[in-house]
């Protein structure tokens, strides 16, 4: 019988074709996030059964653009970039669960596919995506500085239509980066029944967090959203602007080495 290796497929004898390297990941990036306010109804929409509404600010959402570079153990996906670079755009809202409060991601798209088996595994809702987002350099006239009045713009599409524009005006250096994004995750993993309407096989509530985080300028300021659905992706609908809230630019570093189950309503037999 061959010994096969990977921690996730495909797996081979080395283990080196696996979409996803075994953890801990280790993450550095940039953070462009902006909070507004939505009906809360919306966000409930969107809780499955047994998650409730945050008791306060229930209606708070965050749209975030990151742009990452990540690695395992060893950093060898850093000598190869497009095994390491990656920019994503998720929506964020508050939940409660059993009395605590979590942050749970309810919409999110990608630019690669190491990123959705790796979000896929932690509970994200990963679809692929076209983004972009304004860099911060320190040289140069095609860069903003981080100074008051400086603007950043990003977008998001998927499938060629336009889901998202974002123009952000920083207005000065902020000691957080906002309060969506700021507990646990709470996410749901599950596979439906290869037998069809038998059920989920899986069917789990798991929490994460990060660790190890390294936290670099952090700015706040005012923001332009636009959001708009297509045939596939629903995001206007969802998740409309009711109300702003701040915009937000951070440099992060951060690893990822786990969570935990909360809930199990898994039927292995279906």
């Amino acid at each position: 019988m061959a010994d096969l290796r990977g921690f996730m497929a495909p797996q081979t004898p080395s283990g080196a074709s696996a979409i996803v390297p075994d953890m801990p990941w280790y993450y550095s990036g940039t953070l462009l996030t902006a909070e507004y306010r939505t009906d809360p109804e919306n966000v409930a929409a969107l809780l499955p059964e047994g998650v409730e509404l945050a008791e306060e600010d229930p209606g708070a959402v965050a749209l975030i653009w990151a742009d990452w570079q990540s690695c395992s153990t060893g950093g060898a996906e850093l000598l190869d970039p497009q095994r390491s670079q990656y920019l994503e755009t998720f929506a964020v809202v508050r939940c409660r669960y059993e009395g605590v409060t979590y942050t749970r991601c309810v919409a999110i798209w990608v630019t690669k596919d190491f990123a959705i088996g790796r979000g896929w595994f932690q509970g994200y809702p990963k679809k692929l995506g076209s983004m972009a987002v304004t860099r911060v350099f320190s040289v140069g006239r095609a860069s903003p500085r981080l100074a008051p009045g400086a603007k950043l713009g990003a977008s998001l599409a998927a499938y060629d239509h336009r889901l998202a524009s974002l123009v952000v005006t920083l207005r000065e250096p902020s000691e957080t980066n906002g309060f969506v994004n700021g507990h646990p995750m709470l996410h749901s993993r599950w596979m439906p029944s290869i037998t069809p309407g038998a059920g989920n096989s899986l069917d789990q509530l798991i929490t994460m967090s990060t660790s190890d985080a390294d936290i670099g300028e952090t700015w706040t300021g005012d923001f332009a959203l636009e959001l708009h659905d297509s045939p596939w992706d629903e995001l206007a609908s969802i998740l409309p602007v009711r109300e702003h809230i701040a915009a937000y630019y951070r440099e992060v570093g951060v690893t990822f080495t786990g969570g935990s189950l909360v809930a199990d309503r898994s039927d292995p037999s279906v």
